[in-house]
Formats: C-alpha cells, sequence, structure tokens
C-alpha cells in the first residue's frame, strides 16, 4: 500500500524521500510532485525493501538492519556511511534505477553485498 506524507519527513525523517514499513511504502512526494523518472526510482528502491522485508519475514528485517547499523557504526562511520553500507540498502541502491530488477531479482539477493 502507498502512503504519501510530507508530514512524516518534514517532521520526523528530514534526510529521507522513502521508507517502507511493511505492509505500507510511505513517500514524501506523489507521482505528480516530482519527475516521473525519480518517482519510479525511489519507489522501485522501496519495492526492493518491500521484498527483503518478506523473505526476512519482517521482523528479521528490522532486527538485521538494526544489527549491521550498528556493526557500521562501530567499525567508525559515520551515520550516513553506516546506513549506505546495510546490505539491504547496498541491494537497493545499486538496482534502484532497473525498474525491471524485481523481476528477475534471485530470493535473499542482498546476501551477496555484505
Amino acid at each position: 500500500m502507498l502512503i504519501i506524507s510530507r508530514f512524516l519527513f518534514t517532521r520526523f525523517l528530514k534526510t529521507y524521500s522513502g521508507i517502507t514499513l511493511f505492509p505500507f511504502i510511505i513517500l514524501k512526494h506523489g507521482k505528480n510532485e516530482i519527475p516521473e523518472y525519480n518517482f519510479n526510482v525511489l519507489l522501485n528502491h522501496e519495492k526492493i525493501h518491500f521484498y527483503q522485508q518478506i523473505e526476512t519475514l519482517i521482523v528479521f528485517f528490522y532486527i538485521l538492519y538494526l544489527f549491521f547499523y550498528i556493526k557500521n557504526r562501530l567499525k567508525g562511520m559515520t551515520h550516513f556511511a553506516a546506513y549506505q553500507n546495510i546490505p539491504f540498502e547496498k541491494e537497493s541502491y545499486e538496482f534502484e534505477k532497473d525498474l525491471s530488477y524485481l523481476k528477475n531479482r534471485k530470493f535473499w539477493a542482498w546476501r551477496k553485498f555484505f
């Protein structure tokens, strides 16, 4: 289910444009507010997270996400670097522009980004 919420992103997630909290994909801007290509890339990025959440039985996605983030911070990475080096994010960023990626994506594809 797709939700557009400027409030969430202006009050709490100021530096982000989207978030996936199963079963919702929440975006800062609607399809008519940004260029269509940018919207599709952002939506594809979040859809990749949606599939990651399903295949990790949702709760384990959040546990692993937090684990990888903390591990990266303990390595001395900044918040942004720690976030970008989470395997789930690496997969999503690498394939967000490939709008057909999800058609051919292999199960647990995020594991190759350790």
